[in-house]
């Protein structure tokens, strides 16, 4: 049975998942809500997400919500039986570093970036425009952790080492920073090993793929 999961395509949580089916090598099908409305009804409430929200997965009448979960279940579950391709590795201590830097991301990384393109991507879609103050805000949040993250990825390619499911979880929201003309943070000029991670992890040919189904 073809995995399923309810959600909108461009949402940066749905990116999230289908990123990570398409480096697990994993068929699956996206059925979006036919409006926004229709995640905040009380039947979607009380069979899909208690709170409203995208995505649900659907694997053989298995039904899974929150995006970091759903990866985290992917990986479990169907690493290496389509590809070689290691998200998370065997290897407890490597496990842990992976953790580690998802924890990161959800704890520092995500807040700013998601303040970011709240302003410059979801209110513009919504027919508004960005509050400068908040962009400028959210700008200065981005430098203070990215010069962390500069620091972290010194003579690394990806934030363990090798690519995992925590470059993974720095997609969609670093995506759309970038393509909403802030991408000048990541620049190689005054982040070289920043620049050099995001080159590295956006050049894989799973996001590729899922650019190219974007645009």
């Amino acid at each position: 049975m073809t995995i399923q999961i309810i959600g909108f395509a461009k949402s940066t949580c749905t990116l999230k998942v289908i990123a990570t089916l398409k480096e697990l090598g994993i068929p699956y099908e996206i059925t979006p809500p036919a409006t926004f409305a229709d995640i905040k009804t009380p039947e979607y409430l009380a069979t899909k997400h208690p709170f409203g929200k995208i995505p649900v997965l659907i694997d053989d009448g298995f039904q899974l919500y929150e995006s970091r979960a759903i990866t985290r279940y992917l990986v479990n579950k169907y690493q290496g039986t389509k590809n070689s391709t290691v998200l998370i590795p065997s290897d407890v201590q490597k496990a842990a570093l992976v953790e580690q830097f998802i924890s990161v991301e959800i704890s520092y990384y995500n807040g700013p970036v998601t303040k970011l393109v709240a302003q410059e991507v979801f209110t513009k879609f919504r027919g508004g425009s960005p509050d400068p103050e908040i962009v400028k805000e959210a700008r200065e949040e981005i430098n203070k952790v990215l010069d962390v993250y500069e620091k972290l990825l010194e003579g690394k390619d990806y934030l363990t080492g090798e690519f995992s499911l925590a470059d993974l979880h720095h997609y969609p929201y670093t995506y759309y920073s970038i393509t909403s003309g802030h991408g000048d943070l990541w620049n190689d000029s005054k982040r070289p090993n920043v620049a050099r991670w995001w080159k590295n992890i956006s050049e894989r040919e799973s996001w590729k793929e899922v650019v190219a189904e974007l645009k």
